[in-house]
């Protein structure tokens, strides 16, 4: 499977997600959509992120864009932590790091001096036909919601070039 690259159709993976769905990304075509990866369920910034788009899902919404947060949690951490934020939206477990590779978004990181792998809080826009349109890597989360909205918008008003 080769890595996802801006202006290209994106390879089609299985993934699972919370409220039992099983699918792949090749079934979200016909809309835009964003997914979100973050490191870890429960977490300061992770939950700050996730608050953030929900607050701003209807604008998601009226975009004709579905939302998808994706971390290596397993599914019944998923479902515990959009239960407990109320995300209209759904959470992808990736524990096989099967998407984590594929948006190349898995960094070397340190902590009081360990070294470790982890996932390098990013974004994907997708539109209405699988091409990845637009990436930000080592995302801030205070105002990225709405820079997310904006490019959106954008690639919208754009038209974007189809393959």
């Amino acid at each position: 499977m080769k890595k996802a690259v801006v202006d290209n159709p994106v390879s089609d993976v299985k993934i699972q997600a919370t409220g039992g769905k099983t699918s792949s990304l090749r079934s979200l075509k016909g809309k835009f959509t964003v997914l979100y990866f973050y490191p870890k369920d429960n977490t300061p910034g992770c939950t700050l992120e996730g608050r953030d788009f929900r607050d701003h899902y209807s604008r998601f919404e009226k975009l004709n864009t579905v939302v998808y947060g994706v971390s290596r949690d397993n599914l019944a951490s998923h479902e515990k932590f959009k239960a407990k934020f109320k995300f209209p939206f759904e959470l992808i477990s990736d524990e096989d790091e099967t998407l984590c590779k594929l948006f190349d978004v898995m960094r070397e990181k340190s902590l009081y001096g360990r070294k470790y792998l982890g996932v390098d809080r990013s974004t994907f826009i997708l539109d209405d036909h699988g091409v990845l349109r637009k990436e930000f890597r080592g995302v801030k989360v205070k105002g990225h919601v709405e820079a997310v909205i904006e490019e959106i918008e954008k690639l919208r008003k754009s038209g974007t070039k189809r393959q």
